[in-house]
């Protein structure tokens, strides 16, 4: 692994942080802010710089493979735990799950439980913005990516578009960092159902040649993740990606926190202002730095 590569990676779980605190006192803003600033306020109330349950379920994600338990029973436990905690936002999917059972063995089951009960309103964003770990846990591993992200996606949202964008922002956030390209995403269309692919080739499509603010609202999984890849693919650095995420409004701190992580992925730790890292703090009491090395103990070390 080289320095670049060490960069993205911490760059990754850092970009989404950063994107997740700017978006965080715009949420619903309509239309989000050009010039976001890290004020605080917002849901939460959150503290300036403080990110939300977007970063905080990334966490969970993150210690799991850190400890070797990237498996839907160790993610499915951590957030069990992280839920009990009584954070100040929870996302209503993840709540309505993480709610009925004690037991992480069983969350699955509820999420599709959802879904069948509800198959045209169970695909939100949730799982997309913490997916990011998957990427660095295993790194230059197709298969073992697309399998992990749509494990983990599964454990609260029993949709399967949740698992496809899981599968594809994953991909696109391994080729940032390996191969330094934004574009990867299309990579990952060769992992998902055949039946499921013209689709999401059409989304992606849609994202690349229409402006982010055309997909908003963006609660919804695919509009979440074509306001982010419409966005980071007009970007020439990590600020300027960010900043059209967040101006799209709606769900601002989850598209902030979606884009941040594969602008971090491409552009490295180094390459996010430190005037946005500074502040950069929140559950369970880590700034920066430690994400940074959160997301580095993540990552295979070859």
């Amino acid at each position: 692994m080289n320095e670049a590569q060490r960069d993205g990676i911490a760059g990754a779980l850092v970009g989404a942080a950063v994107g997740d605190a700017l978006g965080a006192p715009y949420e619903f803003a309509i239309p989000g802010p050009a010039d976001p600033e890290m004020r605080g306020g917002g849901i939460g109330p959150w503290e300036p710089g403080e990110w939300t349950d977007d970063t905080q379920l990334t966490i969970c994600l993150a210690q799991a493979a850190a400890d070797g338990e990237l498996t839907p029973g160790g993610v499915g436990a951590r957030l069990l735990a992280w839920f009990a905690s009584r954070p100040k936002d929870v996302g209503i999917q993840t709540a309505q799950v993480l709610s009925s059972t004690q037991d992480p063995a069983k969350l699955a089951d509820v999420a599709r439980e959802g879904y069948a009960r509800r198959p045209h309103g169970s695909a939100g964003n949730g799982s997309l913005m913490r997916t990011a770990p998957v990427a660095l846990a295993h790194l230059g591993n197709d298969a073992s990516i697309a399998w992990t992200a749509r494990a983990i996606s599964d454990v609260t949202h029993g949709d399967p578009l949740c698992g496809d964008a899981c599968v594809l922002w994953c991909i696109a956030i391994d080729r940032a960092i390996r191969e330094e390209r934004l574009d990867g995403i299309d990579d990952g269309i060769a992992l998902l159902p055949h039946e499921v692919r013209p689709a999401w080739r059409m989304w992606i499509e849609r994202a690349r040649s229409g402006p982010p603010e055309a997909f908003a609202p963006n609660g919804y999984v695919v509009t979440a993740l074509q306001a982010a890849l419409s966005a980071v693919s007009r970007a020439t650095d990590f600020a300027s990606g960010v900043r059209a995420a967040i101006a799209v409004g709606h769900d601002t701190d989850t598209v902030g926190s979606i884009a941040g992580a594969l602008l971090g992925a491409r552009f490295g730790r180094s390459g996010i202002p430190t005037f946005w890292q500074e502040p950069l703090h929140g559950w369970p009491g880590l700034d920066a730095d430690r994400l940074a090395d959160l997301a580095l103990q993540v990552a295979p070390p070859t």
